[in-house]
């Protein structure tokens, strides 16, 4: 591939709503562009952006890949993202190393919520955004409807860069608002023809509204303006540019990604205004987390920041990077400055899709890839080791459904760990975990189709099988009455006998485990003491009622008795641990549960249904925000039993409109009738 310096590259991120259609926008962008000689379908599992066996399998793209294409003497870096909310990790990967975002619209669906959360998304980081209407040729289309749908929820300034030329089965082609001319395609191919006459009053005034937003981003444009003087080509050219980077303007364009109406308008809008990443005016994804802030610029020291890694059992690992700044080549010996190692490169190249283009450098701006890296993972910083620099580590959500998973023999028992370990890599937002408490193995993530994938990544690609189990929670046990109880080990028939008595009070207790002694007149050696302790300790780990431990319980020491002879630290120890068995039945026991504190984020029009929804999980609310945006904050509490599939519960409930997170807060009684039945099954199992 031809050398092409930082000012002529364009790096774009495709994001929208599942099934919108946005590896196909990037299968017609690469086919119009000549990258490709035949159209891919996602149907036939033949696009170049979705390779992995799972995506083929689903028809749906569950990881971000990257493919390169060039028009008009510009190269266009595309990254192509999963529309399913579970992967929404991959999507804040993609927006960070690209300057501009192309969101892409179902014209049957309009706008879908995955659509509506990337504009405001887009929107909060001042990221140029363009907007392409797909599937203009599919039944049931109303394009005026989008657009108005649009100014609805997102203001005057999207604008229509093209306007239809028929829908539905009717749609034959697109007018160019801008250079105020109409085409018709065959093939991918267009034909001009007539601006229809009914339409030209419409096309003059969707171009007047682009004149005036342009006229708004200059003093001398905007007195042209006031004069109704004509904008030359330049000017023109210049203000659309600036209005689209400072977000005051936010072009639309209509087509379809199967017809090819409309491909080529979105090249030219993308090469011809969206920032190249050296542009003064363009967002830097990446950030330093020191001073020493690196020009994106080829002569400046060599930075890099890995944003996507590939695990592939055959191929190995390949580290997906955007260079903010300098250059790398072959030769280059890389310095991760996250990890404080140094780093060894294999071959260097650029990816479309799973196919590798061996490249001899990779300058400031561009995006490339590297195989074999052995301690790099995604999110990392490479770097110049005498020109040190660190960028701020990428932020995934937090995992909020769990799901606990078992190998299914003992072969797949000893492949398990490295798959999983492999699979987080890939997807950094997805964490495996082992539960000390209750010894179970967790697999976490954002929904169920991220931990379904996960499941069967772990089958197809790594041979491992698993079985889902029910979860199981950490209960605890305590008391909330006092006792006062003797505990008596003696065992003297014949030889070395033993000998411990005891006599101890159980007490509730703020502390989690607290222990006392008030012995007098040395009934108890002070030796033994912590043979006593140790017994008691020993026994809070299994409580009397189910099998839980025991928490919040104070012993007291005081009073017993010993044998010269026969007395020893075992006979103490098994003595106190008699006692508490002894304590806990008469110092009435319960059971508690795991309280979580949830922080909810939702439109005011789900406000009732989410908070009807948690007092029926046994829950509270605790208090009621509105944030900045419009949406509402619900601080609430309920039992961690009642939220296990709360993330799929609340994405229905709200249309997936709805994020929270949560967090342990403390141990609570539970209900007697609840309780009753967790000991039932305890004591069946």
């Amino acid at each position: 591939m031809k050398s092409y310096s930082t000012e002529k590259i364009r790096n774009l991120a495709l994001v929208g709503h599942s099934s919108s259609g946005k590896t196909s926008v990037c299968e017609a962008l690469l086919f119009k562009s000549g990258v490709t000689n035949r159209l891919g379908k996602v149907d036939d599992g033949n696009t170049v952006t979705d390779f992995e066996k799972e995506e083929i399998s689903r028809k749906v793209s569950i990881s971000t890949a990257t493919a390169v294409t060039s028009w008009k003497d510009f190269k266009i870096n595309l990254i192509d993202t999963p529309g399913y909310f579970d992967f929404s990790g991959e999507v804040y990967s993609a927006l960070r190393a690209s300057e501009a975002a192309l969101v892409v619209l179902d014209a049957q669906n309009s706008i879908e919520v995955g659509a509506e959360k990337v504009l405001k998304y887009t929107e909060s980081i001042e990221l140029p955004r363009i907007i392409f209407v797909n599937k203009m040729d599919k039944e049931n289309v109303n394009f005026a409807k989008v657009v108005s749908d649009l100014h609805i929820k997102f203001g005057k300034k999207v604008i229509p860069f093209t306007l239809a030329l028929g829908e539905g089965e009717n749609f034959k082609g697109i007018i160019d608002v801008l250079n105020k001319k109409a085409y018709e395609y065959k093939g991918f191919e267009r034909v001009e023809v007539p601006i229809p006459e009914i339409r030209i009053e419409e096309v003059n005034h969707v171009y007047d509204t682009i004149v005036e937003v342009v006229a708004e981003t200059d003093d001398e444009l905007m007195e042209k303006f006031f004069n109704e003087e004509e904008f030359s080509h330049e000017e023109f050219l210049k203000g659309v540019t600036s209005a689209l980077l400072n977000g005051s303007a936010v072009p639309l364009i209509c087509g379809s990604a199967t017809t090819g109406a409309g491909i080529d308008m979105l090249l030219d809008v993308i090469t011809d205004y969206m920032p190249a990443p050296d542009d003064k005016r363009a967002k830097r994804g990446f950030r330093n987390e020191d001073e020493n802030v690196r020009k994106i610029s080829k002569d400046e020291p060599f930075s890099a920041v890995v944003f996507k890694t590939i695990v592939d059992p055959f191929i190995g690992r390949i580290s997906i990077f955007k260079v903010i700044s300098g250059k790398i080549d072959k030769d280059t010996v890389v310095y991760n400055s996250t990890k404080g190692q140094e780093e060894k490169i294999g071959s260097l190249f650029y990816l479309n899709g799973k196919t590798q283009i061996e490249t001899k450098e990779i300058i400031a701006g561009d995006i490339g890839a590297i195989s074999k890296l052995t301690i790099t993972q995604t999110g990392d910083t490479l770097c110049d080791k005498n020109n040190k620099t660190l960028y701020k580590k990428i932020k995934y959500p937090k995992a909020n459904l769990y799901f606990a998973i078992e190998p299914k023999s003992k072969n797949d028992e000893d492949k398990i760990s490295i798959a999983l370990h492999k699979l987080q890599e890939e997807d950094p937002s997805f964490v495996s975990i082992r539960n000390k408490e209750t010894k179970q193995l967790l697999i976490g993530g954002q929904g169920n189709v991220q931990l379904q994938v996960i499941l069967d990544k772990l089958k197809n690609s790594y041979a491992v099988q698993t079985n889902v189990v029910p979860l199981k929670i950490a209960y605890r046990e305590t008391i909330k009455g006092k006792s006062d109880v003797q505990g008596k080990h003696k065992k003297q028939s014949g030889g070395a006998g033993q000998y411990g008595d005891v006599f101890v009070r159980f007490e509730p207790s703020e502390k989690e485990f607290e222990f006392a002694e008030e012995v007098f007149g040395g009934s108890v050696p002070k030796n033994y003491f912590p043979a006593v302790e140790k017994g008691i300790k020993e026994s809070t780990e299994k409580g009397i009622l189910a099998g839980y431990p025991v928490v919040n319980i104070k012993a007291t020491l005081y009073d017993g008795s010993y044998h010269p002879v026969d007395s020893n630290e075992m006979a103490f120890k098994i003595a106190a641990s008699l006692a508490f068995k002894k304590g806990m039945e008469k110092a009435n026991p319960i059971l508690l549960e795991p309280i979580m504190k949830i922080e909810v984020i939702i439109p005011e029009e789900y406000m009732g249904d989410v908070m009807g929804d948690l007092n029926k999980r046994r829950g509270k609310v605790l208090g009621v925000e509105i944030l900045e945006d419009g949406n509402q904050k619900v601080v609430g509490e309920a039992p961690h039993s009642e939220l296990f599939e709360y993330a799929i519960d609340l994405r229905s409930m709200t249309q997936a409109r709805g994020e929270f997170v949560m967090e342990f807060d403390r141990y609570e009684e539970i209900p007697s009738a609840i309780a009753q039945k967790i000991i039932e099954d305890a004591k069946e199992k």
